[in-house]
This record gives structure tokens, C-alpha cells and sequence, in this order.
């Protein structure tokens, strides 16, 4: 269906799953380089920073998002899976400790975005005051507001990061990726951190708090909180199909004019997968594809995400530490009343507040 991402800015969305598929598989005809397209898009329009090309594998096409796909998997591919499960732990036994004894929280500003962003530094060996300068700018690029200036200071932070670890390497996502054959120059490996990062914080968060709003509020789930019938696993794929952090994204701009199920889309104009009306696809039926977790939140094809058992991890692991914490959490209003934030790309809670019996602080075993 034909939208415009931004007033003056067309596009066309894509609601239909099997149609997703058949685009998200072909990237000879649906390239995800968008430099043709961006010629004639005013810098300071606010879904830019999110669209605009970058040399790293999200907005390449060919041998150049080939070379960047395969740095970025061996580097996220090293992580020590083992290890991650006591680096979330270590971050979020503090965060909950801040705020169990008080017997309410806001999970986002208090838990999912502190714990999403943590975690993330540690695998990228950032300090903690460069990936505050990145926190800010990315949520203003995923936003839309202040976009332009959001991009000026992630860059900033992640130039200060890559010619740190370029003189101390570590072991670390942003070493590996520097010492990786592909010998990435500073622009580049500026902008697979760019990735890293916008994978790695806001659709985290808001899987997190997506999937315990789910669980506190349904009754196969809400039980629970105290043992109900479905795992904290269960909760998130339902999320991931029904809720998915990314509601629009996965975009690609056909190289020339192209007719896809009757419709001819135009040369050079952006084509964004709804991964949240895809996955609902009434053609589709839960029944064919709710066994097998083939949601489209992970994206599919070449451009699929290469950290998902990663991400996985941190976010079950994050859930399973609340909930285990505060067994009797419950949403402090009713669902109606929370609000989401806008932006065309994510699906983004503004707060999740709980309240929960006052706590004792926990120990780290």
C-alpha cells in the first residue's frame, strides 16, 4: 500500500507475508542501498538517519554488504554465550536492587533501557560516559525528533570508541571487528557500530517490555508471574509474531520500476516491510507458522539478523531475573491507559509502570 514515511517522503508498505518473503529473499531486484533515493530527500527529514545509506551491511547491496555481513557475523559470533548469562545477571541484580525496597518501578527508564544498554557496552568494551553519547543520539534518530543532531553525536561517540580500542583492544564486538580481515577503515567500522547499536538497545528494550506487559496482563502467562502455563520463551515469541519491537523496517529500493501481486512499485523508492502486519497476515493462520517461529521479527534472507541467539539470551535472561525477583509484580494501570511513542518504525512503550510487595535487595550467588 502506498504511505508516505514522512510528509512528502513515499514509500510503500508491505502487509502481506508471503509478499514480504518473496522481497526479503530477491536482493538483486530489492537492493537495500538507498543512495539513488536519498539524492532528493532534504537533510534534515526526520525518518533520514534511519534510511539513509551507510557503509555498513544494513544499507549495502552486493560484495560490499557481503564483505560487512561477514566482519559483523564473526564478530558477534565469538560472543561467549555462557558468559553473556552471568553479564546479565551482574547488570541487572544492581538495577533491581534500586528499586525492589520501594514496591513500584517504571521497567523502562528503570530496568528494560539501563539493562538493554549496559549489557550492550560491556560485549562492545565501551565506557559507560561514550555509550551515554550514543544512548541519546540513537533515540533521537529512532524518534525522529532532533534526527540530524542525534546522528552528529553518535558518530562523535563511536569515533571516540573505535580509536580507543584501535590503541587498547580487548575482547570485545568493536576489537574483533577492528582486527577482522576485512581491515574496515574508521567511517566504516563507525557504522557497523551504528548497527550494533541500533539492533542492540531500543528493539531490545522494547521486546523486553513488550513481552512483560504480555505477561502481566494475559491470563496464560499472568499466572506467572507465579508459574503460569507458558514459559517466559513462549511469551516472547508471541511477541515477536503478534507485538514485534520493529513494527516497519527491513527496507530496500528496486534499482527499476517492478510489479509485485498487481502493483507496480517505483524505481528507487523505499519499500518497508510491515513485520508487524505480515506477521498477522490473516491468509497466513497461526496455525502455520506459531510452531516453527518463522516471524518476520528477525527479518529473513540475506539481511537477517545475525545476532538473534544473542539477543535471545539477554532478553530472557532479563525477564527471568525480574520476575524472579518480584513474583507478584503487576501493571499499575490498566493497559489502555499506557501510551507508545510515536515514530513510524518502532513499537515503543513510553513507560511500563508496576507496582510489587516492598523487597529485600538481592544477592549475586
Amino acid at each position: 500500500m502506498p504511505i508516505e514515511l514522512s510528509p512528502g517522503v513515499p514509500a510503500t508498505l508491505v502487509i502481506g507475508y508471503h509478499t514480504a518473503i518473496r522481497i526479503l529473499n530477491d536482493p538483486d531486484h530489492f537492493p537495500a542501498d538507498p543512495r539513488t533515493w536519498q539524492q532528493n530527500i532534504p537533510g534534515e527529514c526526520p525518518v533520514l538517519p534511519m534510511l539513509e545509506w551507510r557503509p555498513n551491511a544494513l544499507r549495502s547491496a552486493g560484495n560490499e554488504h557481503l564483505r560487512y555481513r561477514q566482519a559483523n557475523a564473526a564478530s558477534l559470533g565469538d560472543i561467549d554465550l555462557h558468559a553473556l548469562h552471568a553479564i546479565v545477571e551482574e547488570v541487572a541484580v544492581p538495577l533491581i536492587n534500586a528499586f525492589c525496597g520501594d514496591g513500584a518501578a517504571d521497567l523502562i527508564s528503570q530496568y528494560a533501557f539501563p539493562l538493554s544498554f549496559q549489557v550492550l557496552n560491556v560485549m562492545l568494551g565501551c565506557p559507560a560516559e561514550i555509550g551515554q553519547q550514543v544512548a541519546t543520539g540513537m533515540a533521537a534518530i529512532f524518534e525522529g525528533v532532533n534526527a540530524d543532531k542525534g546522528n552528529a553525536m553518535l558518530t562523535d561517540a563511536l569515533f571516540e570508541l573505535v580509536t580507543q580500542k584501535r590503541s587498547v583492544p580487548g575482547d570485545d564486538i568493536t576489537s574483533r571487528l577492528i582486527a577482522h580481515s576485512a581491515a574496515l577503515s574508521d567511517e566504516e567500522m563507525i557504522h557497523q557500530l551504528v548497527t550494533v547499536y541500533g539492533a542492540g538497545i531500543e528493539p531490545q528494550q522494547n521486546l523486553i517490555t513488550n513481552t512483560l506487559l504480555l505477561m502481566m496482563t494475559d491470563d496464560r502467562f499472568a499466572g506467572s508471574v507465579h508459574g503460569g502455563s507458558l514459559s517466559t520463551r513462549d511469551a516472547l515469541d508471541e511477541v515477536l509474531f503478534t507485538d514485534p519491537p520493529m513494527a516497519n523496517y527491513c527496507v530496500s529500493y528496486p534499482r527499476q520500476p517492478i510489479l509485485i501481486d498487481g502493483v507496480w512499485l517505483p524505481a528507487h523508492q523505499p519499500v518497508v516491510i510491515s513485520m508487524a502486519g505480515c506477521n498477522n497476515d490473516p491468509a497466513i493462520g497461526v496455525s502455520e507458522f506459531g510452531p516453527n517461529r518463522s516471524h518476520l521479527a528477525w527479518s529473513v534472507g540475506p539481511h537477517s539478523c545475525p545476532a538473534r541467539s544473542v539477543a535471545y539470551l539477554i532478553v530472557q535472561d532479563a525477564i527471568d531475573q525480574l520476575l524472579d525477583a518480584l513474583p507478584e509484580m503487576r501493571l499499575a494501570t490498566e493497559p489502555e491507559q499506557l501510551s507508545w511513542r510515536p515514530g513510524p518504525f518502532h513499537r515503543a512503550l513510553v513507560s511500563l509502570p508496576v507496582t510489587f510487595p516492598e523487597s529485600p535487595p538481592l544477592t549475586m550467588l
